[in-house]
């Protein structure tokens, strides 16, 4: 069984996932982190607001390469996987880009997923945090003094990632998609996502 959470940056995904990685019906799961944590270094992130359709696909393929390896680890490992973001991540970030920049690449890479390996995800959870609160907690980690436009908090992009995911006209590659509001306290979203977990992990 696949499960993946999903949300916007800032959205509780990170705290939530450790605090899950210590539960005991978890322990013989495998967790991947987040896409970007697999970057030794950050100036080889493909920039978050793309200037360009075939830009877009540059990134989307640099990421699918990380994709493919996890694909590799999940087979060896035979079990129970946890994703922190999935494929569709990709795709609803490509799908603000279209709507906000007329690219008009969503097409494509849904192809181009169907035909490369990825990880489906049985189960995913998005969590939907308020853009006011993202704000907010980007700013208390200190973030916003640094990086002042953050082009995954525009309110433009949120709006139409989150339509990605709570949408029915979208089709996301997940078998299931779940909502939950991440507005609460770190241990509030925390708890919400072990509930969730634990009992999709438990009917497998």
């Amino acid at each position: 069984m696949i499960l993946g959470l999903e949300g916007p940056s800032y959205g509780g995904k990170t705290s939530a996932l450790g605090r899950l990685r210590r539960v005991p019906a978890m322990q013989d799961a495998m967790f991947f982190s987040c896409y970007v944590k697999s970057f030794a270094r950050r100036e080889d992130i493909p920039p978050p607001s793309t200037q360009s359709a075939a830009e877009q696909v540059e990134a989307f393929m640099t990421f699918m390469e990380i994709e493919a390896e996890r694909v590799r680890v999940a087979r060896r490992h035979g079990g129970l996987v946890v994703l922190d973001r999935t494929v569709d991540t990709l795709l609803a970030h490509a799908h603000a880009v279209d709507e906000i920049h007329g690219f008009g690449v969503l097409p494509e890479l849904r192809q181009r997923v169907e035909e490369m390996p990825h990880l489906r995800p049985d189960c995913t959870l998005y969590l939907d945090v308020a853009p006011e609160l993202l704000h907010l907690r980007r700013k208390a980690a200190g973030h916003h003094e640094v990086e002042q436009e953050y082009f995954l908090h525009d309110p433009a992009f949120l709006a139409r990632f989150r339509d990605y995911f709570c949408s029915r006209a979208r089709r996301p590659a997940a078998r299931e998609i779940a909502v939950a509001s991440g507005d609460g306290d770190r241990q509030e979203t925390a708890a919400v996502v072990q509930a969730l977990f634990t009992y999709w992990a438990g009917g497998q």
